[in-house]
């Protein structure tokens, strides 16, 4: 079905048209009691009690993965397959939490909803995009040809309905009912009058104070010890800080199978014996083909910037026939021979019109060879008998240029397709012809051609470097040797002893990673770390260019993190504390700023005169952010003396408050203005992480780690 085939096309609004028309009547309704009559599946998750059921979810998966195969020419590897699940997972949840929200306040997404749009002639309407839908006189949507693609789109079924519903219906939903519940939130947020008092106050009363800062660094880290039991006070004391959610900490030792130089000096040998016979050898394709080259003839020219190798100098050096190398690129040994040059220009002006044979994203056939064929020289002949080339362009052309008459502009040498480059860059100025891409037929007219350099036809004869199987079988049988010592103390000694080193994965595994450190696609270990105990020694396992053998170091369960995990990030706030009292019982109970300054050799410092100071910026010029010092300061028991010691967050402060006064009015002062402005910080803070929120009161079950 043609309609089908459009789904697939990147910007085709009778995707977007004709599909939503299609399911205005039914797919709501639908939806529901295909969820109600759903055969039982395994659940992989639960959202707020809710089955996530394990065919919906690979069903999601499995058209991400491929549309993404369409567009890009060939499947996700392991690795790209496992970021698709955490992007669907993730969505999925979203959209329940999101709902269920929604839900509770009211908001819905009806079928009516969705016929008033589509059937509105808005600007913004999508079908309104696709030209074919709307009446050329009236500028209004043609129902009579809406009301066609409804009929063939209504016998779509499987995944043909899956796809619409995903592609289309689904983010339409998303949309609406979106837009509703921030309209509500944005509705929620005002600025009232009493807060407008107060922070006008804030604004306009500053202080001038004079004070003495002593930093923490006055004190060294070395004499300022931390036990265990001080750090799970702290802890205790700040959870938020130290939450954790439940994973594994390892360590690894990898066994590369990567070629040794061995395996290198082999494929070299093997390489420089072919040398000879490349440099004398006419029917190059030939030879390439019968010596299994890694690269294939290339017989197009390049610029010296477009030379597929690391050496272009030296290769545009070689005479016709002449070879250079062996050389180490991309994991291979390659020669390079010359095999010609010439001059072309630098860049051509030239217009087309595309009549395509498959769609540009995905590469499937939109249109068959022969009908392409005949509908270009057809076009070509019209032009050719006096037909207007920009109109036919408007008319006929699949690309996007048509709207300029065809006209691609200045384009320089190698940027297009090479047939279409072969063309414009061969031929003189003024030539016309039908030209075949994989993109389908082209009528091309060359308007102008500027400059002139060198271009280059190389060939190549590559050898992939192998790693060969006694290379493997020596990394596979280190690997064994090691995992056999199953006592934590033997593998270290043994390790020692091999002068091997161990790596230390420096963040928590979570049950679903697929990523571990620097390691890809590991999602094979990290199944077996979660079935693991604590001191667990794996077999070697292959991951990526390696054989594994890892250590299970540490068993997080989820909730606050223990006092060996917490140490590194409390230590450091533990020890300012105590600097802080260390200081602090220095300075004495009736400290002043001269006795301050005199015992830590500090200068006294004066600030606030540019009426900078004020409890609402919560800044003090030179000191930075300290929330402790600003309260302090506009205590009005502190007016005109010396307050205690303070322990702020860059050190201990002495201070005295020289006074508070208030600002001058200002008579450009735009109150309304400000007060908007304050009403639409409001509203940001309202719609600033509020999905979050969401999601922390939501109880989430994940089990996908019992199905990937």
């Amino acid at each position: 079905m043609q309609i089908i085939q459009n789904i697939r096309e990147k910007g085709a609004p009778i995707t977007i048209a004709a599909i939503s028309l299609a399911l205005i009547a039914f797919i709501l309704m639908d939806a529901k009691q295909d969820k109600g009559g759903r055969s039982a599946t395994e659940s992989i998750g639960k959202v707020n009690g809710e089955t996530i059921e394990q065919n919906e979810f690979s069903k999601k998966v499995m058209l991400l993965e491929t549309q993404e195969e369409q567009q890009s020419g060939q499947r996700p590897n392991n690795t790209r397959s496992s970021q698709i699940r955490e992007q669907v997972w993730n969505q999925i949840v979203a959209e329940r939490v999101f709902y269920a929200e929604a839900s509770k306040l009211g908001i819905e997404f009806t079928s009516k909803e969705l016929d008033n749009i589509l059937k509105s002639d808005d600007p913004s309407n999508p079908l309104m995009q696709d030209k074919s839908m709307v009446d050329p006189a009236t500028g209004k949507l043609d129902m009579g040809k809406v009301g066609q693609a409804l009929t063939n789109i209504k016998k779509m079924k499987g995944e043909q309905w899956d796809m619409v519903n995903s592609q289309i219906i689904e983010p339409q939903k998303l949309t609406s009912i979106s837009t509703k519940y921030f309209a509500l939130l944005n509705a929620s947020a005002y600025y009232p009058a009493w807060m407008e008092e107060k922070d006008a106050k804030e604004s306009k009363n500053f202080a001038t104070i004079s004070y003495v800062q002593i930093p923490y660094q006055t004190i060294s880290d070395s004499t300022i010890k931390v036990t265990d039991a001080e750090v799970e006070k702290y802890v205790q004391k700040h959870k938020d800080l130290f939450k954790q959610e439940a994973g594994r900490m390892i360590s690894y030792v990898g066994f590369s199978q990567l070629p040794a130089l061995a395996d290198s000096a082999r494929t070299k040998t093997v390489i420089e014996a072919l040398k000879n016979e490349f440099t004398n050898e006419t029917n190059v394709k030939t030879f390439l083909a019968r010596n299994t080259s890694a690269i294939e003839l290339d017989t197009n020219y390049f610029t010296k910037s477009k030379i597929k190798s690391s050496y272009p100098d030296s290769i545009i050096k070689l005479s016709a026939g002449s070879v250079f190398g062996p050389y180490v690129d991309n994991k291979s040994y390659v020669m390079a021979k010359m095999l010609g040059s010439r001059m072309v220009p630098d860049s051509a002006t030239a217009k087309h019109i595309l009549i395509a044979t498959v769609n540009g994203q995905t590469g499937e056939p939109i249109l068959e060879d022969s009908i392409a064929k005949k509908r270009a020289d057809s076009i070509y002949n019209a032009i050719n008998g006096g037909a207007n080339f920009a109109l036919m362009a408007l008319q006929y052309s699949s690309d996007g240029s048509k709207d300029k008459g065809g006209d691609l502009g200045t384009f320089e040498y190698g940027r297009m397709v090479p047939e279409f480059n072969k063309f414009c860059f061969e031929k003189p100025v003024g030539s016309r012809a039908v030209v075949k891409t994989q993109f389908g037929y082209h009528i091309i007219e060359l308007m102008n051609q500027k400059g002139s350099s060198p271009v280059y036809q190389v060939a190549y004869m590559a050898k992939e470097i192998f790693a060969s199987e006694e290379t493997i079988n020596m990394a596979s049988n280190e690997a064994i040797k090691l995992s056999a010592e199953k006592d934590l103390k033997k593998l270290d000694a043994y390790l020692q002893n091999k002068g091997i080193s161990k790596t230390s994965v420096p963040t928590i595994i979570k049950e679903n990673d697929a990523q571990v450190g620097q390691m890809q696609d590991a999602r094979q270990l990290v199944r077996w770390v979660f079935e693991a105990k604590k001191g667990d020694v794996s077999d070697p396992m292959p991951v990526g260019d390696q054989f594994v053998v890892a250590i299970v170091d540490k068993i997080l369960a989820e909730g606050t993190q223990d006092v060996e995990t917490a140490r590194p990030l409390a230590e450091n706030a533990i020890k300012e504390e105590k600097k802080g009292e260390e200081i602090i019982k220095a300075l004495g109970a009736t400290a002043t700023l001269e006795s301050a300054s005199g015992k830590y050799a500090k200068e006294i410092l004066n600030a606030g005169q540019d009426s900078s100071i004020t409890f609402k910026s919560q800044i003090v010029n030179a000191i930075g952010n300290e929330p402790k010092l600003i309260g302090a300061i506009f205590n009005k028991a502190n007016l005109n003396k010396v307050c205690a010691p303070i322990a702020g967050k860059a050190g201990v402060f002495v201070l005295k408050v020289n006074s508070i006064a208030e600002k001058a009015v200002d008579p450009t002062e735009d109150k309304a203005q400000s007060r908007m402005q304050q009403t639409i910080a409001l509203r940001n803070q309202a719609v600033t992480n509020w999905f979050e929120g969401l999601r922390k009161k939501a109880t989430i079950k994940d089990n996908r780690s019992k199905f990937f």
